[in-house]
This record gives structure tokens, sequence and C-alpha cells, in this order.
């Protein structure tokens, strides 16, 4: 499989400091305090950043329990953390999550755009709802906002945050110091948003940056969350695990897309990846086997419930069929929570069975680095994904995929061998937005 095209594909990290699973932490060769060390960070990004990838990329949530994974239990909130890196790195792309929520579109807007000047246009937002319902009771309510809602009320948020990142024309700031004007104030502008959920008057007391705005990117698998990805976003994670889910995705995400009018090549579809790596595929095999084996059930029923609001499963039959959810809540990862429902029952799945199914991250990427390079160009020429997000914790495993699949992919001429642009909009070949109130020429970056 060595067919060039022009189409290029595109990398992501995720930092996971020690791990989103269960078991990573483990890992001798990884920092226990990985996840709250910005040293570690830093190296990483670093790492990634030597390897010519796209973007790294931190997620987050506001809610934990006693059995929340464990980089979930104790790591750095993602501004902060995007920061410090932005000042130690020169070219990778910074996407940082914050949610619609339990924050205020004022806030995200100076927040977001404050990293892009910092980074000199390499900042990118992942827009998520939270699935969690306990978040509410960590902002004074009762009750998590309604799943119809969250989408909703997200739509809005992001249309407020845009509008305050125009609220000034690049050309507004003339500083001519004969003249005494620091401001063109015809080119300041108010936003007077009122709307269902929001009244944001502005201006934004921050200017526009290199990039023009930072990069959209969501996550979300329910029929809402496709909806607003195909609206707002610019990027999507998606957390499809077999080539067949990952290609209906695809086609379904960027069909909404142009739908209502968008260019569905200009939205990322970037699925998440788990590869288990070896000298050969039977080694690999052999390496996955193991893991599989090492797991604890108590651990994957942990992670099952989880979408459901951190149902307890522990009280079941593990080897009774699936057990009917009705009347367990779906408003946290409603899409996910679906799935699992709907796949159990069509498989006569038993809990034992969803649990080995669901409660970990299953893979196609086993192999040696050449199966690993073919699958992942399996799924990016057959339109199953535009690219990848690799979930980095164990430093063996990145090792292995920098060293080893990246110069298969770069040598294929799937993936770049050096930088071409100096922003996150440039990296993944996105237009520069423009500017509402006026008729600037957009810049198109080529990939």
């Amino acid at each position: 499989m060595s067919q060039r095209t022009e189409r290029q594909l595109h990398l992501g990290a995720i930092l996971e400091g020690v791990g989103a699973d269960h078991h990573s932490w483990l890992d001798p060769e990884l920092p226990g305090d990985a996840s709250i060390d910005i040293g570690w960070y830093i190296d990483n990004a670093r790492l990634a950043e030597a390897a010519k990838f796209d973007f790294v990329f931190i997620v987050d949530s506001p809610y934990i329990t006693p059995d929340t994974a464990p980089h979930f239990l104790n790591r750095l909130e993602p501004l902060t953390l995007l920061s410090a890196v932005a000042a130690s790195t020169s070219r990778i792309g910074l996407i940082g999550t914050l949610t619609t929520s339990y924050w205020e579109p004022y806030n995200v807007a100076r927040q977001f755009g404050s990293l892009d000047h910092i980074s000199r246009g390499r900042a990118g937002w992942n827009v998520v709802t939270t699935g969690l319902e306990g978040a509410a009771q960590n902002y004074g309510r009762d009750a998590h906002f309604e799943h119809g809602v969250r989408y909703a009320r997200a739509r809005e948020f992001v249309e407020v945050v845009k509008g305050l990142w125009d609220s000034y024309e690049d050309d507004a700031f003339p500083r001519d110091r004969a003249a005494g004007l620091f401001l063109d104030k015809s080119k300041q502008h108010r936003l007077d948003h009122k709307g269902a959920h929001f009244s944001v008057a502005g201006p934004l007391a921050l200017s526009r940056s290199r990039q023009g705005q930072p990069v959209i990117f969501q996550a979300g698998d329910s029929g809402e969350g496709r909806a607003l990805g195909a609206a707002i976003a610019e990027g999507t994670f998606t957390a499809a695990q077999d080539f067949d889910t990952g290609r209906a995705y695809y086609a379904d995400l960027k069909a909404r897309a142009a739908a209502i009018g968008r260019n569905p090549d200009l939205i990322k579809v970037m699925p998440g990846l788990v590869p288990t790596i070896a000298e050969t595929d039977e080694e690999a095999q052999a390496i996955a086997a193991a893991q599989q084996q090492s797991l604890s059930i108590d651990k994957l029923l942990t992670q099952v419930g989880r979408a459901f609001n951190y149902h307890d499963f522990s009280g079941y039959d593990l080897d009774a069929p699936f057990p009917d959810l009705t009347g367990v809540t779906l408003n946290s990862y409603k899409g996910h929570a679906e799935q699992i429902i709907r796949v159990a029952a069509a498989e006569r799945l038993t809990l034992r069975q969803a649990a080995y199914r669901f409660g970990q991250w299953k893979s196609d990427f086993v192999g040696s680095p050449e199966t690993i390079a073919n699958e992942i160009e399996r799924w990016f020429t057959g339109r199953a994904a535009d690219g990848f997000i690799l979930r980095v914790t164990r430093p063996k495993d990145f090792a292995l995929f920098r060293e080893k699949v990246v110069p298969i992919l770069q040598a294929r001429g799937l993936f770049r061998t050096d930088y071409a642009h100096d922003t996150l909009r440039g990296h993944l070949g996105l237009p520069v937005p423009e500017h509402r109130h006026a008729q600037a020429p957009i810049a198109i970056a080529a990939e």
C-alpha cells in the first residue's frame, strides 16, 4: 500500500499523563505524577512536534468519583497547561477542552483568544457539553442540563464566542504616534447578542490572532452531537474503534455538513488511536492478548458505568444478559450509552462480554509498524478518517509510533516530512475565517 495522494493525513496527540484507563499508570517508565508535571507535557509536546504532528490535545471534564481513571483524578487545567506548552514549542497546534455547560462565552473567548496570541496562531478549542451529571453540583446547580438543552446552549455559545473574536477588525489599531491615534473606533464592534441562553454585549478586549480565530473541534456521537459537529466543527474527535463504524460516522457527518451548506472537506474527522506495536504481528498480538488477560473486570465495569453517569454494575450477574437499563439516565454520554445498549442487544452480550467490549479501547491497530501503517492508510484512503489522534501515555508506545510508523507514512507521501505552516489552521489546511465586519481577502492554507 504505497499510493501517493494529494490529500494529507493529519496526526494529533492526546497527552493523557498516567492514563485514561486503569492500567497504563503501572508502566515503570511512566512518572507517577505525569498528569500534574508540566515537564512531562512539554517533553511530549516537543516529541510530537519533532515528529511533525499537527497538534497536541488536552481532554477535560469537571467531575470525578473515587473510581475515576487515574489521569482524571489529578490533572492540570487545560488552558494553563497549554499556555506553558506554547512558550516551549514553536509550530505544533494546541487544542484544549472547555465545556459550554458550565462556563460563560465571554470568559472562553478571552481565554482561547489569549492562548491564540501567546502561541502566535496555534490554538484550538474542543467544544464539549459535559457528559457527567455530577458536574452540576460543582457549579451551583441541583441537576444537569437536559441533553437537548445542552446542545442548544452549545450551538449558541459557540456563535457568541466567534462573534466576540471578531470584536476588532484586523486594522483597528493604527498605533499612529504622530497623530496620537491608537484605535480606529469605527473598527471596534459590540456584539449585542441576546439569545435563548445568553446575553452578551461585548466587545471583547482582544484582537484577532494570526490565524483569525482558534480552530473549533468537537466530540459527540449522539444525533444531537453529530448535528452540532456538522454545524460548528472544523475537526471532530470520534471514538470509532473499527473501520466500518469509522466510515459510517465519516459519511454521516460529512453529509450533514453538506446538507446545511458547509464544505465537508473543511471538517477533519479524526478517530482516537491506541495501537499495539511490536517488531512482528505475532509479537504485537501476544502483547495485546496479555494486556487483555491482565485487565480487572471491576475496572472494566466502572468504565462501562461511566457512560451511564457512573452507574454501579458491580451487583449484577456477570454472565447474565446485559441488564435492562430502563429508568437509568441517558443524560450523560448519551451517544456512547445508546451504542452499548444497542450492540449488547443485537449481539446478545452478557454483562461480562459488554465490559470487555466497551470498558477498554478496542483497536484494529495491532501489529508491526508496517501493519499499523497499512491500517492507517486503509482508514484514510477508505474515507473512514482524515487523520488520527494518538493517545499518549506510555513512553515506549509513543516512541515506537514516532520512530517506526511515522517514517513509513512519510515515505508513502501520506504525511508531511516538515511543517509548511506555523499556525494550526495552516497545518489542517483550513481557511482563515472571514471577519464578519470587513471584506478582507481570505487566506486559505494549502495542505
